[in-house]
């Protein structure tokens, strides 16, 4: 049997574990932290051999060398396009990754970074289809862009609102209300943001996450994939008047709600 945890890390990170019972192997995803991932493998008697990658800054690999000393056999897989250069298995878009009964695509997701990916598989995990997408997708937001442009991004999350509307999303921060305050603020009137936001406060306030989120969930509620919603289209051409910012294109309406987010 399958099972997925999440491990908190550093302040507000995820580190994801998907295990198999039967086995006892376990997969780990951005480890930006090896303490937390350690204590988890340890509590539950797991043995590490793969590491996914989805991008490469430290709070998401920081941890890889201390795990791989002491699970020497663990393959790590990531981006073959990137600065980290603690893979032993590289992997580019279009590829699959298989490990025990699952087998992950790799999709490309520039934007946060140039070389982030995303592993998506449609073998059910927790009874869903499961995204493992690094900072490119949160709950109700996403990745601020370091590296990539707007229509990068732009690109990057079309692929991602392709995917099947019941899988789960499994991003790798706590950044909710956050995001929840802000889209609030761009839609007031929104009911339903209202409401999600209300739950979400309700997670957080129990010690719960509010990850894993389900993708149709974020098409109707994320204001970053709403780019060709026509109240979101209004509210990101209100704000680029104010702002002076072009607002023709989906990219700009897009680069628009990530301009509002960024100064927020």
């Amino acid at each position: 049997m399958l099972t997925i945890s999440a491990i908190p890390a550093f302040s507000d990170n995820y580190i994801w574990c998907l295990a198999d019972t039967d086995t006892g192997k376990a997969l780990i995803v951005d480890p930006g932290q090896a303490k937390p991932a350690q204590d988890h493998l340890a509590k539950n008697d797991l043995t590490l051999d793969t590491i996914l990658v989805t991008h490469h800054h430290p709070d998401h690999v920081g941890g890889v060398k201390t795990l791989i000393q002491d699970f020497p056999d663990c393959r790590v897989t990531g981006p073959a396009e990137s600065p980290f250069k603690g893979n032993t298995n590289n992997v580019r878009p279009g590829d699959e990754v298989v490990w025990e009964r699952v087998t992950f695509q790799v999709l490309s997701v520039p934007g946060h970074t140039l070389d982030h990916i995303a592993f998506f598989t449609d073998v059910e995990i927790a009874g869903r289809p499961a995204l493992f997408c690094g900072d490119t997708l949160f709950v109700c937001g996403c990745g601020r862009l370091f590296e990539g442009t707007a229509a990068q991004m732009l690109e990057s999350l079309k692929s991602i609102r392709a995917l099947p509307g019941n899988a789960a999303v499994y991003c790798a921060h706590e950044y909710t209300l956050a995001n929840l305050r802000f889209a609030r603020s761009w839609l007031p009137n929104d009911n339903e943001l209202e409401a999600f936001e209300r739950h979400c406060q309700t997670l957080r306030e129990s010690g719960k996450p509010t990850v894993p989120s389900i993708l149709e969930d974020e098409k109707r509620l994320n204001p970053f994939l709403r780019w060709d919603d026509p109240v979101v289209v209004s509210a990101a051409k209100q704000y680029g008047a104010r702002q002076g910012l072009p607002t023709d294109s989906d990219s700009d309406i897009f680069a628009a709600i990530r301009h509002g987010k960024d100064n927020f």
